[in-house]
């Protein structure tokens, strides 16, 4: 679900009717979901 919602914000600003997944090619994607599970793994310590 973290994935899921760190995926959301970066698209979110550009939210429009053919626009509602970010490019796999964003550099943002990868760097949101990583410390999106980074933070969800760590408050299951």
């Amino acid at each position: 679900m973290a994935a899921a919602e760190a995926i959301f914000s970066v698209v979110e600003p550009e939210l429009a009717p053919n626009k509602i997944v970010p490019s796999p090619l964003d550099p943002r994607v990868g760097p949101a979901v990583a410390a999106a599970v980074q933070a969800v793994a760590h408050e299951s310590d």
